[in-house]
């Protein structure tokens, strides 16, 4: 087959969705690899190390959309609103972070040109889908750089000092869901010397926080259906939200970094974090609210803005991944790669929908338009950073 692997064309995303590496081991393979000129130079990869890996490097876009029987991409259809519309062909494959919750004008103009559309982002959280994961791969980037984000702002250091000059005490850092992305940001911020202290509506995950040293905020509010079967966070009520919001209070108020997490796909994030509760804490603090791509769980939050409410400052970003964008694409390009593994057997690349992955991923197939997330009832939460972001985890992307 031929892969192609198109320049992203999102005004902020500088990774790439293959990595020379990963496109040698298709070559080798037997397939043919096709990219834009210049696609990888915002992860620092060169045309020329994609013809050192075997790749036909095109100067012209739209001759890779023309010539691939499976377009690889980062971000496209919902997951790029703001961007130009993709010259898909008949009979194509897609896979990417497809932004799969408002797209319906677009799998329509895919269903007519028999397009087979994979969103990324529903890759289901199983054992065997695990190296496929995108949104866990990007939430763990996000929530690494969350941190560093927080102690460049935070005009005092993150760690204990015992100097001549007298002792500086370590910062008070709270975390907000317990994650891939909440779980990053509590290992990197305890690296850095922080006092860390974490909360998540899953009283389970109580033994992964202690476990990366921080302390586990206990609260009193009832949690029986606080974790689907796959154990991530469910969304809950607003009364709910009311009574963590009481509780959460003195602990923001006491923290000079405050990073949340709880998004849901294809709804607004809850508000956990009101401007009074803001209000509370001393001036220079800073918050990170990675769920800024759906409106925030901060109150002041504006996505890919930094606000200041009283002397705090409240960063949303909405794709810290591609800070990281070298990293971010390697980690991109395994998962992708590993996604089109699945689907080649001895005789091509078949699309088995009685297969998990594939059902819960393929948004338009044969002519039709499938929405594996609304046929499932998914009213859950779930991780970019992830790219791609429920309450145990953003996700980014």
């Amino acid at each position: 087959m031929i892969v192609g692997v198109p320049d992203e064309t999102a005004e902020d995303e500088t990774r790439v969705a293959l990595v020379p590496p990963v496109a040698e081991r298709l070559t080798k393979q037997g397939h043919e690899v096709c990219v834009a000129a210049g696609a990888g130079e915002g992860s620092d990869w060169a045309d020329g190390d994609y013809l050192d890996a075997g790749c036909d490097v095109l100067h012209d876009r739209a001759e890779v959309f023309e010539r691939a029987d499976v377009v690889l991409q980062v971000r496209g259809l919902g997951a790029n609103p703001d961007g130009p519309a993709d010259p898909y062909r008949e009979g194509q494959v897609v896979v990417g972070m497809l932004g799969p919750y408002d797209v319906d004008d677009e799998l329509e103009a895919l269903a007519d040109r028999n397009v087979s559309a994979f969103a990324l982002e529903l890759v289901p959280r199983i054992s065997r889908a695990q190296s496929m994961d995108v949104l866990s791969s990007m939430a763990n980037i996000g929530g690494y750089k969350s941190v560093l984000v927080a102690a460049e702002a935070l005009p005092r250091l993150f760690p204990l000092m015992m100097t001549a000059a007298g002792t500086v005490h370590p910062a008070d850092v709270f975390v907000v869901g317990a994650g891939v992305a909440g779980l990053q940001a509590i290992a990197t911020a305890n690296r850095l010397g922080a006092s860390v202290r974490a909360y998540d509506i899953r009283p389970e995950v109580k033994e992964q926080v202690e476990s990366l040293g921080a302390e586990f905020v206990e609260m009193d509010l009832s949690t029986d259906d606080a974790a689907d079967d796959q154990g991530r966070a469910r969304e809950q009520d607003e009364e709910f939200y009311e009574q963590q919001r009481k509780m959460m209070t003195r602990v923001v108020a006491d923290s000079d970094v405050v990073i949340t997490t709880a998004a849901i796909p294809g709804r607004p994030s809850p508000e956990l974090v009101t401007s009074e509760m803001i209000s509370g804490m001393e001036s220079g603090a800073v918050i990170v609210d990675l769920a800024a791509e759906g409106g925030g769980n901060c109150e002041p939050t504006v996505a890919d803005e930094v606000v200041e409410h009283e002397g705090v400052t409240i960063f949303g970003p909405t794709n810290l991944p591609a800070t990281v964008p070298h990293t971010a694409s390697e980690l991109f390009s395994n998962n992708a790669n590993n996604f089109l593994s699945h689907l080649l057997t001895d005789d091509g690349l078949v699309i088995d929908t009685d297969d998990e992955i594939v059902d819960s991923t393929l948004l338009t197939h044969n002519g039709t338009i499938r929405r594996p997330h609304e046929e499932s009832g998914d009213d859950e939460t779930a991780d970019e950073d992830d790219a791609a972001d429920e309450e145990a985890e953003a996700d980014d992307d």
